[in-house]
């Protein structure tokens, strides 16, 4: 009896052993699956989704970053990060040109982008290359470790034709085959200007290589910088509160925090907060649709370089947003965001920066006449079907040859009216014929009145019979 009774005990336990240790197991699986996805490999792969987001090659990557390598980290590392957010870039951009920085801190927008507000030339650049901007966002989302490397790989290059070096407007430093730009002063960030086809080549034939403009002040809101050599790779973003000790200890490029730390208010907490230690990013920016024309110039670098793999990802989009799997609705989570027609339509909406920056896409009003026809009205008939045009009014027509006038009614004219045309209603019924009898009567007319008209001989003096001018006795 006790053994029958052990086995029993020992049958249970083993059977709760196992029950427990395969939720578990399953479980473990989950929860490294993600850990299994580097940053470099797609963070959107659900089930039944079709094709999977196609990253950019190196040379794509090279082009696409070659205008922006060589600003300073801390303002990348900004940049980079709010151009995840490309709808709130554009917004910001809208607000900065109607208000100037006053209130940016207030708005509601991702941190990263207030801290772009603080520099308009910056911001402005993204949202007039809405679409270039979004090709960073989703290169940076899905290829943050290609994106770093790429950085790198044009600094080398940059100072490898002597055009990168130490300026009073910046700093550029080198650890351990890292090139890190930081600011110089204390209390300014100067954005560079360069063109790329010529600053990672080759020196100009005259001049800098690359120029600065007015400095723009440092504050709280650059509370970003990069690792780079940190974590045995190539590094990244990340947050540093404004610690000059920066990220797991001593750093070799945050000299510059050190130097700014005396001079920055720190009594509002909007950028020094503990809630960024984790930066956020928008990965659904890999959702939005990009116009392949507008990145195909930036061929700076690399030339004769496709963006296959662009034209890829918006049939995917557009595929999803047609709901032949994956997420049901637009490709923005029926938000309506610019980018497609608002209110959950699935209709890809036309880009121009023209209409963004002064309406509002995601209004409802804009669908009120959407899809209508604006000629539509109840007392018109529709423009298959035809109608005379009305009579033209009387009119008096005076004769030469005549002492009164004649008040005759034109007649009724019997061609017939077709649809809203641009140009003379009349057009489509011209009849080369009847022009040409009538031109021929109006150049007849005047011919057979021409007697009526010829005015009356004048009679002349007789000339005086002692010659010369008469004169009067």
């Amino acid at each position: 009896m006790l053994r029958a009774l052990a086995v029993l005990l020992t049958f249970g336990v083993f059977n709760i052993l196992t029950l427990q240790a395969a939720p578990a197991s399953e479980s473990r699986a989950t929860r490294n699956q993600p850990l299994r996805l580097s940053q470099d490999q797609p963070q959107y792969q659900e089930q039944d989704q079709g094709p999977a987001y196609e990253n950019f090659t190196a040379e794509q990557l090279d082009n696409l970053l070659s205008p922006i390598a060589l600003y300073p980290d801390p303002l990348l590392a900004q940049l980079f990060v709010a151009a995840t957010f490309p709808d709130q870039v554009e917004e910001a951009a809208r607000y900065v040109r109607a208000n100037g920085q006053n209130g940016v801190d207030d708005q509601n927008w991702d941190v990263s982008v207030r801290a772009i507000a603080h520099y308009p030339t910056v911001v402005e650049m993204m949202a007039d290359k809405i679409d270039w901007t979004t090709s960073v966002g989703q290169a940076y989302v899905n290829q943050s470790t290609d994106v770093a490397a790429s950085v790198q790989h044009l600094r080398h290059m940059a100072r490898d034709a002597g055009n990168l070096a130490s300026s009073p407007q910046q700093e550029v430093i080198e650890h351990d085959n890292y090139i890190a730009i930081t600011p110089y002063q204390p209390e300014y960030i100067y954005v560079p200007v360069y063109d790329p086809a010529i600053c990672y080549y080759r020196r100009p034939y005259w001049g800098p290589a690359i120029t600065f403009g007015v400095g723009f002040p440092i504050g709280a809101w650059l509370n970003l910088d990069f690792r780079w050599g940190f974590g045995g790779g190539w590094g990244g973003v990340y947050y540093t509160g404004w610690r000059p000790e920066g990220w797991g200890g001593g750093c070799w490029n945050c000299g510059w925090i050190g130097r700014s730390r005396g001079r920055i208010n720190f009594n509002n907490n909007v950028y020094i907060n503990n809630r960024f230690t984790n930066i956020t990013v928008n990965r659904t920016v890999i959702n939005r649709t990009v116009n392949v024309n507008n990145i195909n110039r930036y061929n700076y670098v690399h030339k004769n370089v496709n963006y296959n793999n662009v034209q890829a990802n918006n049939g995917r989009v557009t595929r999803t947003n047609s709901g032949n799997y994956g997420r049901p609705g637009n490709a923005f989570g029926n938000t309506g965001r610019p980018g497609f027609s608002p209110g959950g339509s699935n209709r890809p909406a036309a880009n121009n920066k023209i209409i963004d920056r002064n309406i509002d896409r995601g209004s409802p009003q804009i669908d009120q006449y959407r899809g209508r026809d604006n000629n539509a009205r109840n007392d018109r008939p529709p423009s298959s079907q035809q109608r005379p045009m009305p009579a033209p009014p009387q009119r008096t027509e005076y004769r030469p040859n005549t002492q009164q006038s004649q008040v005759r009614q034109a007649p009724q004219s019997q061609m017939i009216r077709p649809g809203p045309h641009t140009f003379s209603p009349s057009e489509g019924n011209f009849n080369a014929r009847a022009t040409s009898q009538r031109g021929q009567a109006s150049r007849q007319q005047p011919t057979q009145q021409r007697a009526a008209f010829q005015p009356r001989a004048q009679s002349k003096p007789a000339p005086s019979p002692h010659g010369g001018g008469g004169r009067k006795p």
